[in-house]
C-alpha cells in the first residue's frame, strides 16, 4: 500500500504540483514527471493542433466540401502559401522531436500528417504540371525566361503584405504571366517536398511529365531514330528530306526546346544544384541522343562521292554554328554524355568530309575519258571539278575548321603564300586543282600535235583561271596563284 500511496503521488498532477511547491526536493530527487511533455513536444502538440485541421481540411482521400475548388494552388492563393508554411514548421518540429524522441507519439502523429501533406502536395505538383502544359512549352519558358524570375519574386514578396483581393488583383493586372505564376507554385512545392525529405515522389512526377514533352517536341520536329544500316539504305531523296528536317530540329531544339527545358528545371529546382542537374539529364536525354547520334551514323554509313560532301558539311556547319549553346546546355556531369555524342558526330563528319576530299583527288587521277574532238574544247572533267570545287569554296569557313590540323601537302607546284587564314584548306584546293592540271596534261599528250595540245591546255587552264576569278576560290588561292597561272596560259598559246 504504501508503494501505492507514492506511486499515486509522483503521478498525479495535482500531487505532484502540491509536493513540488512543499519539497523542492522531491523535484530535485525525481526529475520532471513522465506525464508533463518536454518543451519540443509541447511545440510539437501546438504545431500538431495548428496544422492538423489545415491539412486534413486538403486530404486527398476525404472530398473537398468547401466550394467546387479541388486544386488548393488554383483556388486561395494566401492558403496555398499558408499551407506549404504549415508543412514546413510541422517539419522543422519533427526534427527536433525526432532527435529528442524518436518513440514520441506525437512524432508518430505528426509523420502520419506529413505523410497527408506530401500526397496533396504530390497531386498539386501534377496538376500544375499537367494544366500547364501549353502555357510551360519550352517555346514560351525560354521567351519569358528573361522576366519569370522577377515576376516570382514580386509575386511573393506582394502575397506576404496584401490581402487576397490585393492579390488576385496583382495576379491579373500586374501578372498575368500564367507560366510564370505556375512556374513559382512548381518551385514552391518542390522545395517544400525536398526539405521534407519526398525528392523522389517530386522528381518522378516532374520527369516523367517533362520527358514527355522533350520526346513529344524530338518527334514534331521529325527526328526520328535509324540504325546506321537503315541509312545506308536510304536513298538520295529519302536522306536529303531527313537531313533537313534534321538541320531544322537542331536549330529549334538548341534554341528552344532544350533550352526552355533546361530553364524551367533551374527554377524549379533552384533549392539544389545536384537535384536540378540530374533531373534535367534524365528528361533531355532520350531526345538528345537520337538527335546528336543520326549526324553520326550519317557520316558512317553514307555513300560517299563528290555531290554528297556538301550535305555532311551542312550538319558539320549547324552543330559548330551552335556549340556554344550546347556546350552551356548540357555542361554539368549528369549530361556530359549528351555532349560527347555532339563532339563525335563532329570528328566523323569532318572525317567524312577528308576522305571525301581523298576519294575526289583518287577520282581525278583514275579518269579515263577522252578529250573532245575539237582542239578548243573545255573537257567535262575541267568543268566538273571546277563546278565542284567552287560549290564547296562556299563552306570555306568549315572546312577551315575540317582541316585546321592538316599537315601541308607534299606535292609540289602551289608553294605560294595563300591569302586566308588557313592554309590547309587553299592547299587542298590547290592541290585538287593540280591533280586536275596533271590528268589535263597526260590527255593533251593524246592529240595529233604539239600546236593542238597546247592549245587544248591554254584553253582548259583559261577556264580553270577564269573560274576561280568569279568564284569565291579567288579568296582562298588569291592573287599571287591567279597571277602565276595566268602567265602559264600565254605560255601555251601559240606564238
Amino acid at each position: 500500500m504504501a508503494t501505492k500511496t507514492v506511486r499515486t503521488l509522483l503521478f498525479s498532477p495535482k500531487s505532484f504540483s502540491s509536493s513540488s511547491s512543499n519539497s523542492p526536493s522531491s523535484t530535485l530527487r525525481y526529475g520532471f514527471s513522465p506525464s508533463r511533455p518536454s518543451f519540443h513536444e509541447s511545440v510539437m502538440e501546438r504545431t500538431l493542433d495548428m496544422a492538423e485541421p489545415f491539412i486534413m481540411k486538403w486530404n486527398t482521400e476525404t472530398p473537398i466540401v468547401s466550394g467546387n475548388v479541388t486544386s488548393l494552388f488554383h483556388g486561395n492563393r494566401r492558403e496555398a502559401r499558408d499551407f506549404l508554411k504549415c508543412v514546413n514548421n510541422l517539419h522543422r518540429e519533427m526534427q527536433f522531436l525526432n532527435i529528442e524522441n524518436s518513440s514520441s507519439e506525437r512524432l508518430t502523429r505528426a509523420q502520419n500528417l506529413m505523410q497527408t501533406a506530401m500526397k496533396r502536395l504530390q497531386k498539386e505538383f501534377y496538376q500544375i504540371l499537367s494544366t500547364n502544359r501549353a502555357s510551360l512549352d519550352p517555346e514560351s519558358v525560354s521567351a519569358r525566361s528573361s522576366s519569370s524570375s522577377s515576376i516570382a519574386s514580386s509575386l511573393s514578396d506582394f502575397e506576404d503584405s496584401y490581402s487576397d483581393d490585393e492579390i488576385r488583383a496583382a495576379e491579373f493586372s500586374e501578372v498575368e504571366d500564367v507560366a510564370g505564376l505556375a512556374m513559382e507554385d512548381l518551385r514552391l512545392i518542390a522545395e517544400c517536398m525536398i526539405s521534407s525529405g519526398y525528392v523522389r515522389e517530386c522528381l518522378k512526377i516532374y520527369i516523367i511529365i517533362r520527358q514527355s514533352v522533350v520526346d513529344e517536341g524530338i518527334y514534331r520536329l521529325g527526328v526520328e531514330k535509324f540504325t546506321p544500316s537503315q541509312i545506308h539504305k536510304m536513298d538520295r531523296e529519302g536522306l536529303d528530306m531527313r537531313i533537313n528536317n534534321w538541320l531544322n530540329a537542331l536549330k529549334v531544339s538548341v534554341k528552344t526546346l532544350f533550352n526552355g527545358e533546361r530553364i524551367l528545371c533551374d527554377h524549379v529546382f533552384a533549392i539544389s544544384d545536384s537535384i536540378r542537374e540530374s533531373c534535367f539529364a534524365e528528361i533531355a536525354k532520350g531526345g538528345a541522343m537520337i538527335l546528336f547520334e543520326f549526324p553520326e551514323n550519317i557520316a558512317k554509313k553514307s555513300k560517299r562521292s563528290p555531290e554528297q560532301i556538301f550535305r555532311p558539311l551542312e550538319m558539320y556547319a549547324a552543330i559548330s554554328d551552335h556549340w556554344a549553346e550546347i556546350d552551356s546546355i548540357f555542361s554539368s556531369n549528369p549530361t556530359a554524355s549528351i555532349k560527347s555524342q555532339a563532339m563525335t558526330s563532329l570528328i566523323h563528319l569532318a572525317e567524312f568530309v577528308r576522305s571525301s576530299f581523298d576519294d575526289f583527288e583518287s577520282a581525278i587521277s583514275k579518269d579515263s575519258s577522252k578529250p573532245p574532238i575539237s582542239c578548243a574544247g573545255i573537257h567535262s572533267l575541267t568543268t566538273q571539278v571546277l563546278n565542284h570545287l567552287s560549290l564547296l569554296s562556299d563552306y570555306s569557313n568549315v572546312l577551315a575548321d575540317i582541316f585546321a590540323d592538316s599537315a601541308k601537302s607534299s606535292l609540289p607546284g602551289f608553294q605560294v603564300g595563300f591569302p586566308n587564314e588557313s592554309p590547309a584548306v587553299s592547299q587542298r584546293v590547290a592541290r585538287l586543282i593540280l591533280a586536275l592540271l596533271c590528268k589535263l596534261d597526260a590527255k593533251a599528250k593524246q592529240r595529233k600535235s604539239a600546236n593542238l595540245a597546247n592549245l587544248f591546255l591554254a584553253k582548259n587552264l583559261q577556264y580553270v583561271v577564269e573560274k576561280v576569278r568569279s568564284s569565291n576560290l579567288k579568296y582562298l588561292l588569291g592573287e599571287e596563284w591567279l597571277i602565276k597561272h595566268d602567265s602559264m596560259v600565254k605560255q601555251f598559246l601559240p606564238k
